[in-house]
C-alpha cells in the first residue's frame, strides 16, 4: 500500500485508499512500470545524510559520462574538441570541465545526443513549448521517465495531497486526451484530474470549472502561477463559487509574493511553489514549510553558475545548468535550461536534506540591463512597479532596447494621471533620467504559445543570455 507519514484522508474521499491499495499498483504492473517501487524509496532517501545523497550523484554522473562519450556521437565530438575523456572526471572540480549543452545543440543536433542503445520508437518524447517561436525536443528512455513520476509524485505529496485523491488542474493542453482511450481510462480510474484550459480561459469556463470542483472536492489544486491568479480574483469576486483544496501548487512560471497572498486567502490552503522545464522534468519543489524549493537531487543535479561560469555563492543570482542524473536515451550533462536562480545556505526545518533554491529568479532574458551595465531581476522589477503604481491590475514590462520600455497595463478604476507620473518617477530611479518609454492600457496580458504568461521582457543582450563557455583550466 502506498502511504505518506502525517497525511490524513479527508474530503469524504472513500475511493482514495483504493487507489493507493490495490489500482495503482495493479495500473503500474500492467505498465510495467517502476515508478510506485521508485516513489517508496524516494520516501526514504530525501532524509539521507548530505554526503550519501551527494555520494549517489557523483556515481550517477560518473556513469552518465562515460554512457555518454562511448554511445553518444555528439557527446563523442565534444569531448574531444575540449580535449577529455572518461577517466578525466574524477571530482566534481573535473566535471566542471564538460563543455556546456545549450539549447541550440538540441535544436540542431538532438539527433546526434541520441544515444546508440535505444530505438526512437520506444523513447518518450517531450517537446518544449518554443516560447522565443523556436521548439526542443528531448527524448527520455523508459526508466527515466519512471523516475520523472515517483519525484513528482513525492513532490505532489509535500502539498498534503495524498496519491489516489482528486485533483483540479488549471492547466492547458491535457496530456490525458492526447493519449486517446488509455488516457481517458487512466486519469478516470487513477489520476482523477478535472482541468481549466488556461488556452481558453473566460467567465463561462471558469464558472462552470468552479461548480465541478465544489461537487467533486478535491484535495489538491495545480496550475501556472498566473492562471491560478487569475482563476483566484475570478473566484474572490464570485465567492458563492469558492473551494477549499488542502494544498495548492504552483508551477511553469514564477510565482509572484502578491499572487501568492491572493491565492491562499481565496482558496485558505496553502501553496507550494515548483520548478522544471520539459528537458528534464521536475527540479526543484518546496515542501510544506514553503521556504527554499527543494532540489531533485534523486534526479538531477543542479549548478547555479555567474556571468563568468565560475559557482554563484549562496544568495547569488546565477544561471541554472542542470545534468539529468537518469536519461541515458539523451544524455544531458550540462544543460544551461535558461532560467536564473539563486542557492540557500540554510537547511529546511522539514528534515530533509535535499539541498535547497533559495529562489527562483525567472529566464535569463527575463533580466533587464540598465545602461550603467547593472541587471534587475525582472521578478523584483514587476513586483516593485505593481506595487507602488496605483491602479496597476496587472503589468508587463518590455526592454524593447537599453535605453526604451514599454509598460503594458491592464488598469483599474484607480488609474489616471497620478499613476502615469509614479511610472515616470520610477523609470527614472530604476532605469536612468534618459530612459524612454510608453504605456500600453490592454484588457489582458497575453499569453504564450504554451499558455503561460511572462511579466518581464528584455530583448537587450546580457552576459547571462549568452552561452556559458567550459572551464578550460
Amino acid at each position: 500500500m502506498i502511504s505518506q507519514t502525517g497525511a490524513t484522508n479527508s474530503h469524504g474521499d472513500w475511493y482514495a485508499p483504493w487507489v493507493r491499495a490495490a489500482i495503482g499498483p495493479a495500473w503500474a504492473r500492467w505498465e510495467h512500470s517502476a515508478y510506485l517501487s521508485n516513489y517508496r524509496r524516494l520516501l526514504a532517501t530525501q532524509y539521507d545524510a548530505p554526503e550519501a545523497i551527494r555520494a549517489r550523484q557523483w556515481e550517477a554522473v560518473q556513469g552518465l559520462v562515460d554512457h555518454a562519450f562511448r554511445r553518444s556521437p555528439f557527446w563523442r565530438t565534444l569531448f574531444g574538441e575540449a580535449g577529455l575523456k572518461p577517466d578525466d572526471v574524477r571530482t566534481w572540480d573535473d566535471f566542471r570541465h564538460v563543455p556546456i549543452l545549450t539549447k541550440d545543440h538540441l535544436r540542431y543536433r538532438g539527433q546526434e545526443l541520441l544515444t546508440t542503445d535505444f530505438r526512437i520508437a520506444d523513447l518518450h518524447h517531450h517537446k518544449t513549448s518554443g516560447s522565443n517561436g523556436r521548439s526542443v525536443a528531448v527524448y527520455v528512455d523508459d526508466k527515466a521517465q519512471q523516475w520523472r513520476r515517483a519525484c513528482t509524485l513525492r513532490s505532489d505529496e509535500w502539498s498534503g495531497w495524498r496519491f489516489g485523491e482528486r485533483v483540479a488542474m488549471v492547466w492547458g493542453n491535457p496530456d490525458y486526451l492526447r493519449n486517446g482511450w488509455r488516457g481517458r481510462l487512466r486519469n478516470t480510474l487513477l489520476e482523477r484530474a478535472s482541468y481549466l484550459d488556461t488556452l481558453s480561459m473566460n467567465e463561462d469556463a471558469m464558472r462552470r470549472f468552479a461548480l465541478t470542483q465544489q461537487r467533486r472536492r478535491p484535495t489538491m489544486m495545480l496550475g501556472h502561477a498566473h492562471s491560478l491568479y487569475l482563476f483566484a480574483q475570478f473566484v474572490e469576486l464570485n465567492p458563492k463559487l469558492a473551494f477549499y483544496p488542502r494544498g495548492i501548487i504552483s508551477t511553469a512560471m514564477v510565482l509572484h509574493d502578491w499572487q501568492r497572498e491572493l491565492i491562499e486567502r481565496v482558496f485558505r490552503a496553502g501553496v507550494t511553489n515548483r520548478y522544471g522545464c520539459e528537458e528534464v522534468s521536475l527540479i526543484a519543489c518546496q515542501c510544506d514549510r514553503r521556504g527554499g524549493l527543494h532540489i531533485n537531487c534523486d534526479n538531477v543535479y543542479v549548478e547555479i553558475l555567474g556571468a563568468d561560469g565560475e559557482p554563484a555563492t549562496p544568495g547569488e543570482a546565477g544561471a541554472v545548468v542542470v545534468t539529468d542524473l537518469t536519461n541515458r536515451a539523451m544524455p544531458l550533462l550540462r544543460y544551461k535550461v535558461g532560467d536564473m536562480a539563486s542557492l540557500s545556505r540554510e537547511a529546511c526545518a522539514c528534515g530533509r536534506q535535499l539541498p535547497l533554491l533559495e529562489r527562483v529568479e525567472g529566464r535569463e532574458a527575463d533580466f533587464v540591463t540598465t545602461a550603467d551595465g547593472r541587471l534587475i531581476s525582472g521578478i523584483s522589477l514587476t513586483e516593485n512597479f505593481a506595487v507602488l503604481i496605483a491602479g496597476v491590475a496587472q503589468i508587463q514590462i518590455v526592454q524593447e532596447r537599453l535605453d526604451q520600455f514599454c509598460f503594458r497595463i491592464v488598469p483599474d478604476e484607480n488609474f489616471g494621471a497620478a499613476s502615469r507620473e509614479q511610472i515616470r518617477q520610477l523609470v527614472a530611479e530604476r532605469f536612468g533620467g534618459d530612459a524612454r518609454f510608453e504605456i500600453e492600457l490592454v484588457e489582458r496580458i497575453p499569453q504564450e504559445p504554451s499558455g503561460k504568461y511572462r511579466f518581464c521582457i528584455s530583448k537587450v543582450e546580457n552576459p547571462f543570455t549568452q552561452s556559458l563557455q567550459p572551464v578550460t583550466s
